[in-house]
């Protein structure tokens, strides 16, 4: 049957020309049907919505759905699937809204605010008197055997005793039409900003009923979030030099990019104003939490975490986890930060607790529950597990608290579970398994291909605390909808999320936190806080990228010149510049050292997994580098990026497959070379036979792709103090390559040879401009006025060098640091630097004594000059400067 049958305000031409347009599909058998009740009418949600929407609305859906996609592509909304080997999956939005009633959401809300305040009230009496255990209404192996009590937190009252700030609790519909509470999530509650992110989506496309039908606005939630973290950080604000009256800062912890909701942690920090940070931005000196920035120290006042409780803090907690910060909680005790949740409520996520709860409730609050839970038996009291095995024949077998996939109890498997044959294993170990009832979720409507259909769904509720105690829940939620024959509803499965609406009688809020329209005069020149991460990663980036390029560069010319007529004349100057720059190291080759075997070395050192400057490592670090600042490339220039890692990767492993190469660029099997010279000249052994010319052309298709990267971050970036640093970080590399080249040919008494020449023009790319202005001519002078002196070369040593001196003046300014030693004392003028005819001085062994001292020096400057930058900008250790300089 045709829904549009059950629409009383069409008239019959407009049900059948409607109905061409979309099918109606059954609703799976035995779940409530939320689109329609059990006559087969619209439900009244429904058929105001569908009223509103009209014939050309209905006609526009598939548009709407096509629309979806095109903003989630465009805003780059994605989720990480662990089993998608980190690379991100784009957001699954339906183009129908869910819809709730204004008299069944205020049912939902006494429900959900109830089970807020229970679950504070929970951990606060576990991590206080404990009397919920001395009662016996929560069996002390629930708490003590679960992960997420946190011993280092016992006796720890944060201020107001509120040590939940987001509650979200997970609802499902029967098959009788009852909302039931499936699931809580207090550790670090996800879904806040897809959210928000859908409502942005999915409002926009049906404008006129969401405005119509007064569905209840989002933004007064995260509005009262921070207005509480702001309220709870006064207490930690009486030791700031700046005073009590002054903004509390509020950071948002992520775990990093290979987090599955780390787009969300990115959008909900900026729609929330406050500073998205990962551990290691962050440091503890003297009880207090600090932001490292690029102008030094920024206390924070507030962390809103979404990271889980173990990995919060190495110090006291995990000790492996290098995502938290060490020295959080003891900051935390000192009533110096709010961490919000406070480490150590996960324990009430167990879903054991639910047959506990109507108990719990009735000690703390003297009430019984709104909203009933999952029937749930857990397994550690054995009256509990005997009475599910002899009423159940079928139910789900979860575990009771959480554990990694590789380490979850045998036979667990999503869905349900046959229980006859669990006897044996529940009995082997009951308190690790939790018994709890099949359940039928309701069915969604969603649309596709002109068609209507239903699948099963699940809607968590978040509750946000307030100063005074009390709660406030979100009107709407996060609506997730089980994937195509599935039963369960899962985001890592295939499952997709709804916009959810709450529908009033009142006139809603027109309250957002997005920006209003600015005027001319509103306008300034904003300057976000850059952390030390980004600005080092940023830094590094440059330095790889340069670093890449050279080498690339340098490869190019030794393969090149191995066979050319200078060959045997420049061999010791070409190992000499190859082992500088790592492209070989001391024992790769077999003694005596032949051309053969230097070739060999240098195809064996190709890849990711040999050494830190091999060409393959330079483009691995370069893309992590870039990765941990993503959201300041484009899209063109971070899949340049990859593509330049992927593509030389790829063309090693065809290359030379025999040598044992794998899908990473790593080297496989037992030959690999140990780490002795032996193991290393035995492993160069094994590129007899290589592609010469097709690795020469993977080395030219590398060549045009980093040159493309430098180009994008020269003209595609912002250029704030962060990017100056990335412009640092190459002109420090470009530098120091310069003058080592320079220095190794002239060492090496090659400078005035032709083919030394001619190596130098090339590894500095010079050779167009010089036979330009000195065709035919072979001049030291000349070469070492275009390859030193002259200041509009852009790899001209003095000129690199001066614009490097600049741009670290330039930084320095505009991070504040008067504290520090001026770098234009630590890297003296161009101008005071040995003039053209000094460095063309040779003396009685005709050696250029001044060129190489020179070279040196120079090297010296700017090496001194990256470890005042790290310990200034990055590790902020105030001494530094003078232990380098002393």
């Amino acid at each position: 049957m045709a829904f549009q049958s059950t629409f009383p305000f069409e008239t019959s031409a407009a049900r059948a020309d409607a109905s061409s347009l979309l099918r109606l599909l059954p609703a799976y058998e035995g779940h409530w049907d939320e689109l329609r009740d059990a006559s087969g009418v619209l439900r009244e949600p429904w058929r105001q919505f569908f009223e509103r929407l009209g014939e050309d609305g209905i006609a526009r859906l598939e548009d709407h759905y096509a629309s979806i996609a095109q903003q989630i592509r465009d805003n780059d909304i994605s989720y990480n699937v662990y089993a998608d080997n980190g690379e991100p999956r784009p957001w699954a939005l339906d183009l129908l809204p869910f819809l709730i009633s204004e008299a069944e959401w205020a049912h939902i809300e006494r429900g959900v605010t109830q089970r807020a305040h229970l679950l504070n009230a929970i951990v606060a009496d576990i991590y206080g008197p404990q009397t919920l255990l001395e009662r016996g209404q929560l069996p002390p192996a629930l708490v003590f055997g679960h992960p997420g009590y946190l011993r280092p937190v016992k006796g720890f009252t944060p201020p107001g005793g509120q040590y939940l700030q987001v509650v979200a609790v997970d609802l499902a519909r029967t098959p009788g039409g009852q909302w039931t509470v499936m699931a809580h999530r207090t550790e670090a509650p996800s879904g806040l900003g897809y959210a928000l992110e859908n409502r942005l989506i999915v409002s926009t496309l049906f404008a006129d009923p969401f405005r119509t039908m007064r569905v209840s606005r989002l933004a007064p939630t995260y509005s009262q979030l921070i207005a509480t973290l702001v309220q709870a950080a006064q207490a930690t604000m009486q030791h700031d030099s700046s005073g009590a009256d002054s903004s509390p800062h509020i950071a948002l912890l992520t775990p990093g990019p290979f987090s599955e909701t780390y787009f969300e942690h990115v959008f909900l920090a900026r729609y929330l104003g406050v500073t998205l940070v990962e551990g290691k931005d962050l440091t503890v000196r003297d009880d207090m939490l600090y932001l490292k920035t690029l102008a030094g120290l920024e206390r924070v006042h507030v962390v809103l975490r979404r990271l889980d409780d173990a990995f919060c803090d190495p110090v006291e907690l995990r000790a492996d986890s290098s995502i938290g910060v060490p020295g959080l909680l003891q900051v935390m005790r000192a009533g110096n930060v709010i961490v919000s949740n406070v480490p150590g409520s996960g324990f009430v996520e167990s879903p054991a607790l639910h047959g506990f709860l109507p108990g719990i409730a009735e000690v703390l609050l003297d009430e019984d529950l709104v909203l009933p839970s999952v029937a749930t038996w857990w397994c550690g009291e054995k009256a509990a597990r005997e009475h599910a095995f002899t009423r159940l024949d079928e139910a789900f077998i979860v575990p009771t608290w959480p554990v990694a996939p590789r380490d979850a109890p045998p036979g667990i498997e999503q869905g349900r579970q046959r229980l006859s044959p669990w006897r044996e294993r529940v009995e082997a170990m009951p308190d690790t398994y939790t018994i709890q009832q099949p359940l039928r979720f309701s069915c969604t409507p969603r649309y596709e291909d002109g068609t209507i259909g239903r699948r099963p769904s699940v809607l968590r509720v978040y509750a946000i605390a307030d100063a005074d105690g009390g709660w406030h829940v979100m009107p709407g939620g996060f609506t997730r909808m089980a994937a195509e024959r599935q039963a369960t509803v899962s985001m890592q499965y295939g499952g997709s999320s709804v916009d959810t609406w709450v529908l009033s009688s009142q006139p809603t809020s027109t309250f957002t936190l997005l920006p209003s329209p600015m005027q001319p005069a509103d306008l300034a020149r904003k300057h976000r806080t850059v952390s030390s991460r980004a600005a080092e990663n940023l830094f590094w980036a440059g330095r790889y990228g340069e670093r890449a390029e050279n080498n690339v560069r340098l490869l190019r010319l030794i393969l090149g010149s191995l066979e050319g007529n200078d060959a045997d004349a420049m061999f010791p100057t070409l190992v000499e510049l190859a082992m500088h720059c790592g492209l070989v190291q001391s024992g790769d080759m077999s003694s005596p050292h032949s051309p053969q075997a230097f070739e060999r070395a240098l195809v064996a050192n190709l890849s990711e997994s040999t050494g830190a400057a091999s060409i393959g490592q330079n483009l691995k670090q370069q893309a992590r580098a870039n990765g941990e600042v993503r959201g300041r490339l484009s899209n063109d220039h971070w899949r340049t990026i990859l593509a330049a890692r992927n593509d030389f990767r790829d063309a090693l492993q065809t290359l030379m497959p025999a040598a044992g190469f794998n899908g990473n660029g790593n080297g496989s099997g037992p030959s690999q070379g140990g780490a002795n010279g032996n193991g290393r000249a035995e492993r160069s052994e094994r590129y007899d036979r290589y592609d010469r010319v097709t690795l020469m052309s993977a080395l030219e298709c590398l060549s045009v792709q980093l040159s493309a990267i430098s180009g994008a971050q020269g003209d595609r970036m912002t250029r704030d103090e962060a990017w100056r640093l990335l412009f640092v970080g190459r002109h420090i590399e470009r530098v120091s390559a310069m003058t080592s080249f320079l220095r190794v040919v002239a060492d090496k008494g090659q400078l005035a040879t032709p083919a030394g020449f001619d190596l130098l023009l090339q590894l500095f790319d010079s050779t167009l401009t010089y036979r330009s202005l000195y065709p035919g001519r072979f001049e030291v002078p000349a070469l070492l006025d275009l390859l030193v002196i002259e200041p509009t070369n852009p790899r001209g040593i003095y000129g690199v060098y001066e614009r490097l001196r600049k741009k670290l003046d330039e930084i320095a300014v505009a991070a504040g640091s008067m504290r520090h030693r001026p770098f234009a004392e630590l890297m003296p003028p161009a101008a005071s630097l040995p003039t053209l005819e000094s460095l063309c001085t040779v003396d009685e062994d005709d050696s250029y004594t001044e060129l190489i001292a020179v070279c040196d020096q120079i090297g010296g400057y700017v090496g001194a000059a990256a470890h005042e930058i790290s310990a200034r900008y990055f590790s902020h250790a105030s001494t530094v400067a003078s232990q380098v300089w002393s």
